[in-house]
């Protein structure tokens, strides 16, 4: 059920899409919901390989040379992918926007990182970017990928005017560097302005590989992407990932359509931020609270017994006679929540920031393999994670392979890890002070 590719066979990102393409091209790489036919279609590697030859062939004939940076503001979509691929193919560094992020915060990211190339969702985007542009900006092209047909000003044009699909192209060779700097990932920008965290393709294949050492990915399972792919978290864990493992990734619709999704989709694989499982857990206790008494009572002796047997399983109690009732519970109980996620989820990981104990417990306790990690932008991110034989909930877990960590003098945890970054970009002073002359990263936590 596995069929990894290592991060020295992949040496490159771009040389990881190739690997997966050579070991299984026709089985399902991505799924993605079809606007036009309402239904969900399924893009199989061979599928993917042929979209991103197109990709390669409009971008090299933009003129742009290795090292340029391009730039793109999509949802999760194939496209990302496809775009994503083509430009490290060629040399290029992808710089991704997070589709919330003010206009003003988005130029001075272009502006810093001289991005050339520009990909977006719609022409809205565009508009409310344009005002905040000046003349120090070097766009040379702006791509719109919704066919919206209004008038658009150079230097923007529209995807399908722009991407030529009349000739079936080869897929371009690759000779980049596995120490290559292949993108520039912008912080929040919370604390001043956003910095630009250089990361190599070793960086995060190098994460990515470790990652699954930590815990089993199998070539048949099915995550749902939904977390921006600006964000690490989500581009390593849930892009890069499951190409090592021949995973499939479905792309959700959106937040509003997010519940649905699940349940059509039904992943066995979930990468998400602490807020998700908050608001699951707060519908499912309103839901719960208007019941009757003996539901409500079913509902907390399940979430408490099933608390118990948990730890019971994790070797950090004793055996207990009332876990006899666990078989009844979870066909009563445990098997509505489980459907809430699809009834099919066979891990989920949450990172980001600290998920509530009271939340962590609940689902744990419905039978929910629940794992929560910690990592940085700076570090591709992970650096810790739990394990499903050593979960700890109210922690971030062990380090992973490969990763050192350490406290210092003033408390501040410290990490040596092949994925730390090569660098904030334009920004030697704040580098120096991340990274000290042994190689210890500050993570200021």
């Amino acid at each position: 059920m596995t069929d990894y590719i290592s991060a020295s066979a992949a040496q490159t990102l771009y040389g990881l899409f190739r690997e997966r393409l050579n070991k299984t091209p026709d089985s399902p790489a991505y799924i993605n919901y079809c606007e036009q036919t309402q239904q969900w279609q399924t893009i199989s590697w061979s599928d993917a390989a042929q979209q991103i030859a197109y990709w390669q062939q409009a971008l090299k004939a933009e003129g742009l040379s290795p090292g340029d940076r391009v730039a793109l503001n999509l949802k999760n979509c194939p496209e990302w992918v496809f775009f994503d691929q083509a430009a490290l193919s060629l040399g290029l560094i992808t710089v991704p926007l997070y589709p919330d992020d003010r206009p003003d915060s988005l130029a001075f990211i272009l502006q810093d990182a001289d991005v050339r190339f520009l990909l977006l969702q719609n022409h809205h985007q565009w508009n409310r970017l344009k005002p905040s542009l000046s003349e120090d900006h070097q766009l040379k092209r702006v791509i719109i990928k919704s066919a919206d047909k209004l008038t658009l000003d150079a230097p923007a044009m529209y995807l399908d005017e722009w991407l030529k699909k009349d000739i079936i192209y080869p897929l371009l060779d690759w000779q980049t560097e596995t120490d290559q700097l292949a993108t520039i990932i912008y912080t929040s920008g919370t604390t001043g302005k956003p910095k630009g965290v250089m990361l190599s393709h070793h960086n995060i294949l190098s994460v990515a590989s470790a990652s699954l050492k930590h815990f089993k990915i199998q070539s048949n399972d099915l995550f749902l992407s939904f977390l921006p792919l600006s964000h690490t978290l989500e581009r390593t864990a849930g892009y890069y990932l499951p190409m090592m493992t021949g995973s499939k990734v479905a792309f959700s619709r959106g937040i509003p359509q997010l519940a649905n999704d699940i349940q059509q989709l039904q992943p066995s694989a979930l990468i998400a931020v602490p807020r998700i499982f908050e608001r699951i857990y707060q519908r499912l206790h309103t839901n719960v609270s208007s019941q009757p008494w003996y539901k409500r009572f079913l509902f907390l002796l399940t979430h408490k017994i099933g608390w118990s047997y948990f730890l019971y399983n994790q070797q950090r109690r004793h055996w207990s006679p009332i876990f006899l009732l666990m078989p009844v519970l979870d066909k009563l109980v445990a098997k509505n929540v489980q459907a809430l996620f699809g009834g099919q989820l066979r891990v989920a990981v949450t990172g980001g920031a600290a998920i509530p104990h009271h939340v962590a417990e609940l689902f744990i306790g419905m039978g929910i393999n629940l794992l929560q990690g910690y990592g940085l932008t700076e570090t591709s991110p992970v650096i810790s994670v739990n394990t499903l034989g050593d979960n700890q909930p109210y922690s971030v877990g062990h380090p992973i392979p490969t990763v050192k960590v350490k406290i210092a003098e003033n408390s501040e945890l410290l990490v040596q890890s092949p994925g730390n970054m090569l660098g904030y970009w334009n920004n030697h002073k704040a580098t120096a002070k991340t990274i000290d002359s042994d190689g210890w990263l500050h993570t200021g936590d």
